[in-house]
């Protein structure tokens, strides 16, 4: 029998088409999506299930899903999937993560021109019947500087484009490297520099904890007086309240913003401000990136079925059935290994240097490397996935070189990371165990036994008795369980490190506390994804 692929959401005609130019037999209920009930009740008679966003595809339907092998999103987002829960069922979630770039990317500059030449409000006059010409007195995009935050995939098209209206760009991003900034015509610059620079200042960066209120109202004090601030990447990146002062007292000249920090925005303190357009999240609302993500969640969808191929998968990497069967534990250990990297860099990277020793210089380094690169981004894009990950690494002028050896230690085989920056080198090493737990061996060239947990702390120090104690009194009164304690020094009173691996999360003030011991020169929570 044929697969069998339901369609849930709107998708295209020539979408739908191309699943039954595949051979592929498919039902198409754009509706659905909407009737949970209904949509529970047949889940479990289709292979693949080709959803937009009104689809939830949550635990209990996936539990229903006996015979799904594979979901499909058209579009980046995947929040209306749970993606643990198909993970454990084997169902590959795949996406489309960049269908949408130029449409958001044009959506961004159109709002700038909108913002800048306050064309919502001389719109809204003219057809009320007045004449006020003299009202509207707007600025010039030539010969202006836009401040770019964020220089990925979406951020390089609005520079392309920015460079096109003859503007001036700085751009902020850390993981832009000099040579990258070049090659797209921006002016790499840190975050106040940008503030005391930009005429205009877009936003193009995911929302993570470090991205949070970026423009928060003390760095939107710090801003140059009459600047405009457009968002159209996520909301909750700027202080709205705050934005919406800096407005009112004349410090922002303006705003545009198609993202809020709650949506559907039907409330917002930037509403009805003079020199502020607003819309309703329509960044990918084109006819051609619509059709363009339905169109690749086909294809994607398609090729799985028929043919085992892999493309833009959350939480699968591009490699054959028999293959990931035998990688699985050493990708999981490439992840964790370029993850710990990720968290530990906070400055541009130039290099990541991968090297596979013994059995594992076997294997497909294609997906390890993708493993290891997601796992350094996903720190700055948690969207970022093994597919996607090589593609924002090369935007980002980082370069990637793989060395394979025979074994020459006492490991069957293992990885070894090194993430080169301007400032230094750090490296981390880890192998798979018989039991197919990964674990690392080697930081900073100081060897560990290190068991990998969900959460974990990081410490550095100078090889003094004491430490120990430090660690597990400090961690004592403050309820936090350690599960497994690894130790390592690189000589006798030198440099020495410790990992915990603790039950929960550790509160940053307890970290604080070891720090005021005095002890310690670095400490660090981590935290490792081990779905």
């Amino acid at each position: 029998m044929p697969p069998k692929v339901l369609i849930s959401d709107a998708l295209s005609d020539a979408a739908v088409q191309i699943f039954r130019d595949r051979g592929i037999e498919v039902d198409f209920q754009p509706a659905l999506g909407k009737d949970k009930d209904r949509l529970l009740q047949i889940i479990g008679d289709y292979d693949g299930l080709a959803i937009r966003s009104a689809t939830k595809a949550t635990e209990k339907l996936i539990g229903a899903a006996t015979n799904l092998k594979v979901i499909g999103r058209a579009g980046i987002g995947v929040d209306n999937v749970d993606i643990p829960a198909a993970s454990k069922k084997g169902i590959i979630v795949m996406n489309t993560p960049f269908g949408n770039s130029i449409t958001t990317a044009e959506h961004a500059i159109a709002m700038m021109l909108a913002t800048a030449r306050q064309i919502p409000e001389a719109n809204a006059s003219t057809h009320a019947g007045k004449w006020e010409k003299s009202r509207f007195m707007g600025v010039e995009l030539t010969g202006k500087t836009l401040g770019v935050i964020g220089a990925g995939n979406i951020g390089s098209i609005v520079i392309d484009r920015a460079l096109g209206l003859k503007m001036k760009v700085v751009a902020y991003d850390p993981y832009l490297s000099e040579d990258r900034a070049l090659e797209i015509g921006a002016e790499k610059v840190d975050l106040d520099t940008l503030f005391q620079r930009a005429d205009f200042i877009t936003l193009h960066v995911p929302l993570t904890d470090q991205t949070r209120n970026i423009l928060s109202a003390g760095a939107i004090a710090k801003l140059k007086p009459g600047v405009r601030v457009i968002n159209c990447a996520r909301g909750g990146l700027v202080d709205e309240d705050a934005l919406a002062e800096a407005l009112k007292s004349g410090h922002v000249a303006g705003a545009a913003f198609d993202v809020f920090a709650v949506e559907p925005a039907t409330d917002s303190p930037l509403f009805n401000l003079p020199g502020v357009v607003v819309t309703p999240h329509l960044g990918a609302s084109t006819t051609e990136a619509q059709e363009n993500v339905a169109l690749q969640v086909a294809e994607q969808m398609a090729d799985y079925l028929l043919t085992g191929a892999v493309s833009n998968a959350l939480n699968m990497p591009s490699v054959t059935a028999e293959e990931a069967r035998v990688m699985g534990p050493w990708i999981r250990l490439a992840g964790h290994l370029g993850n710990f990297v990720g968290q530990m860099t906070d400055e541009p990277i130039a290099a990541i240097n991968i090297l596979y020793d013994g059995v594992a210089s076997t294997m497909n380094a294609v997906a390890l490397n993708c493993a290891v690169i997601a796992g350094i981004l996903r720190r700055a894009n948690p969207d970022v996935n093994m597919v996607s990950a090589p593609v924002i690494a090369k935007e980002r002028g980082i370069q990637i070189s793989t060395t394979r050896q025979d074994q020459t230690g006492m490991f069957e085989g293992y990885v070894k990371v090194t993430v080169v920056t301007g400032l230094r080198e750090r490296s981390v090493a880890g192998t798979v165990f018989s039991d197919g737990k990964p674990r690392f061996i080697q930081i900073k060239g100081i060897n560990v036994d290190a068991e990998i947990g969900a959460n974990m702390v990081y410490t550095t120090n100078e090889d003094v008795p004491g430490i120990i104690g430090a660690l597990g009194q400090t961690m004592g009164e403050n309820g936090v369980n350690i599960a497994n304690f690894t130790l390592g020094r690189s000589a006798r009173g030198g440099e020495a490190i410790a990992m915990l691996y603790v039950d929960d999360p550790v509160p940053e003030a307890v970290l604080d506390k070891l720090r005021a011991t005095g002890m310690f020169s670095q400490v660090k929570a981590l935290s490792f994804d081990m779905a």
